[in-house]
């Protein structure tokens, strides 16, 4: 059995999954709304202004540290999907929807550990963010569901 990196990092399918999930970083910032959203697109305009490439490139090195971050939901929905015999994608959705803030604690995890190599405004701006970045990644899971599942 192929770990969740293997099947997300080969080199025909980890293109495809930098570009689907930065188009889905990019969809959930527009979504945001209130304080927080404007903070959230605020942050996301320094992070464009400073490099315009940043986060599919961030989304690209960090795909192997997401993708074993996530390894333990893709087991779980592996065992799911063979005990109810249903395909492992609609598995794989259905678990990490199912888990969504234990998802987004496992995900903020890799970006806490990254941010403490930041300095900056990059890390000011992180710092800034991270107190309501979980609601936020929470509140991505079932998109994330939809955009990796395809690939399991």
């Amino acid at each position: 059995m192929a770990t969740l990196v293997e099947l997300l990092t080969t080199p025909e399918t980890r293109p495809r999954v930098v570009r689907a999930c930065a188009e889905l970083i990019d969809a959930e910032v527009a979504s945001k709304k209130g304080i927080s959203g404007i903070a959230v697109k605020a942050g996301y305009r320094l992070v464009q202004a400073i490099k315009p490439t940043m986060v599919k490139d961030v989304v690209d090195k960090l795909l192997p540290e997401f993708a074993e971050a996530l390894e333990p939901f893709y087991v779980a929905s592996l065992e799911a999907a063979a005990a109810e015999k249903r395909p492992t994608s609609r598995a794989l959705a259905d678990h990490l929807v199912a888990h969504d803030g234990e998802v987004a604690e496992a995900l903020l995890t890799v970006t806490d550990r990254r941010a403490e190599k930041a300095s900056g405004p990059l890390l000011k701006t992180y710092r800034k963010l991270r107190g309501s970045a979980h609601e936020h990644v929470k509140a991505a899971v079932p998109g994330l569901a939809r955009t990796v599942s395809p690939f399991v």
